[in-house]
């Protein structure tokens, strides 16, 4: 059974980093594509990042462009989420998602798995 963990999560002011990891378990870490997706309160869930099997392809919204890095480190299976210039309305549960396909993918019905969610807090 595949299993997603999300950690780094935390509070941090406006204009802080942070780093998210997620460890992934009991698959085939280096053959799917992986995301990071969040959701706020009242809201719906949202894509922010993707990166492919290789790494090489990764694709970002528009909200967090410039600012959020993706990247995945296959000998150790976690996928990382590099958060910089954080600002309020980043504030959410992240959750990284696992797809079997290799490509990267925007879309969350794409994903097969999925981790139990991580909470950021921007405070002003």
């Amino acid at each position: 059974q595949v299993q997603l963990v999300e950690s780094g999560g935390g509070a941090v002011q406006a204009g802080g980093s942070l780093r998210l990891s997620c460890a992934v378990s009991g698959g085939t870490f280096s053959a799917y594509a992986m995301g990071w997706f969040r959701q706020a309160p009242g809201k719906y869930r949202e894509f922010v990042a993707t990166i492919g099997w290789s790494g090489a392809s990764t694709y970002y919204a528009d909200s967090v462009k410039g600012r959020f890095t993706i990247s995945r480190d296959n000998a150790k299976n976690t996928v990382y989420l590099q958060m910089n210039s954080l600002k309020p309305e980043d504030t959410a549960v992240y959750y990284c998602a696992a797809d079997r396909a290799s490509g990267i993918q925007k879309y969350a019905y794409n994903y097969d798995y999925w981790g139990q969610g991580t909470q950021v807090t921007v405070s002003s």
